[in-house]
């Protein structure tokens, strides 16, 4: 798999990875980073500090990265990861909380898809442009009302954007991840539920570094 996916991805490609800190989005980072992207790496204000170390990973395999706050002037692939979960019954969500989920999981991608497609028709060559769904985002789940709402929303906005930019060249796909053992479960999720979710995954861990091999399918 990866000598043929690095000769597809050629040294000046750049990919935005958000989300990238850690889990899910950390594994993508670096497997394209391995397979010949540059990274422009971004997260969420309170979990950049683990940036610092997949910066220094990426740097070790001679890529050029970089930590992105803004307009990066160039993009092939655009991986829309970063998310939260606010993990409560629907009577105690407030709508503080179903707005701090909204606006992460769903305004946010809504805004990288934007954003990165305007980018890759003004530079008249396409792209790829990769969302976070879950399977939280095609089976409504009890306690996660917010996260399964805007992961509904971001299977629509994928259909309805990969019909729309198909004519530019551009590839739009979401990947819908059952629960991986991520940072962000083992702290959002309480003990009773998380072991719930363990025992229907074996692979714990090792599906993240499946899910970065299987991403060059989709990115290259």
């Amino acid at each position: 798999m990866s000598s043929s996916a690095s000769a597809a991805a050629p040294s000046n490609r750049v990919a935005v990875v958000t989300g990238a800190s850690r889990g899910i989005g950390r594994a993508i980072a670096l497997r394209l980073a391995r397979d010949g992207y540059n990274i422009a790496l971004n997260d969420l204000p309170s979990t950049t500090s683990g940036l610092d170390e997949v910066r220094e990973a990426i740097a070790a395999q001679g890529r050029q990265v970089f930590v992105s706050a803004g307009d990066i002037g160039q993009e092939e692939t655009m991986v829309a990861n970063a998310g939260i979960a606010i993990i409560k019954p629907i009577l105690e969500t407030s709508v503080e909380d179903w707005d701090k989920t909204s606006n992460v999981n769903s305004r946010g991608v809504f805004l990288c898809y934007k954003l990165a497609a305007e980018q890759m028709i003004k530079q008249g060559r396409g792209g790829r442009i990769i969302g976070a769904s879950s399977v939280a985002g095609k089976k409504g789940m009890p306690y996660v009302a917010s996260y399964s709402a805007t992961k509904f929303s971001v299977r629509g906005l994928t259909h309805a954007a990969a019909q729309e930019w198909a004519k530019h060249g551009i590839n739009v796909n979401a990947y819908a991840p059952g629960p991986i053992e991520t940072d962000m479960l083992q702290y959002a999720i309480d003990v009773r539920i998380s072991r719930g979710q363990k025992r229907s995954t074996p692979l714990r861990r090792k599906l993240i570094l499946l899910l970065g091999k299987l991403f060059l399918y989709v990115a290259v």
